[in-house]
């Protein structure tokens, strides 16, 4: 698997099934501030550092955070998260490509902070509707992949139902669609 890691797949993965009513999809909205933040969701909380027990990682650029995930599937496992509440990867559509792209690079970075050296054995993606935990969108930076033990293999495997690479989401977007 870790030859999979850094290089985007030459296949596209399974349509993941269709969530219809997921409380995923419906995180998707904005606070009714208008403010993009949802009170009621713990990524946003921790973005406005209102979860004292979360640590945040220096990361670039200002509208991005990162924190250590709460159960590590490799010894380096971070989430970048937007500090803007934005539902999940499912909701993106194609102008939100760079903000993909600016999450991935301050994944790669914190990486580097972290003196992660080999860049090419690295996991980085989303979990697809209806299976994510949070419904805000978070990217999921592992290292190095080729210490994912038997159970975290399966839950960021690349190509499956649950689980979308960040470059794999990114052709998706590119070609019109997130919704596969």
């Amino acid at each position: 698997m870790a030859g999979e890691q850094g290089s985007p797949s030459s296949t596209s993965p399974p349509s993941p099934p269709a969530a219809s009513g997921s409380s995923a999809e419906e995180g998707a909205a904005a606070s009714p501030a208008g403010e993009g933040y949802d009170p009621k969701c713990v990524f946003c909380r921790i973005a406005r550092r209102e979860e004292p027990g979360t640590q945040l990682v220096p990361c670039e650029p200002e509208d991005l955070v990162c924190f250590q995930d709460i159960r590590p599937g490799a010894p380096h496992h971070y989430l970048v998260v937007p500090k803007k509440h934005i539902g999940n990867c499912k909701t993106l559509k194609k102008e939100d490509v760079p903000l993909v792209e600016k999450m991935v690079t301050a994944g790669k970075t914190v990486l580097q902070q972290k003196n992660v050296t080999d860049l090419t054995d690295v996991r980085m993606g989303f979990h697809w509707p209806p299976f994510c935990s949070i419904a805000h969108l978070h990217l999921h930076v592992l290292a190095p992949a080729s210490q994912l033990g038997f159970l975290s293999r399966l839950v960021y495997r690349p190509n499956s139902y649950w689980f979308i690479t960040a470059d794999q989401l990114i052709e998706r977007l590119q070609a019109g669609s997130a919704t596969g």
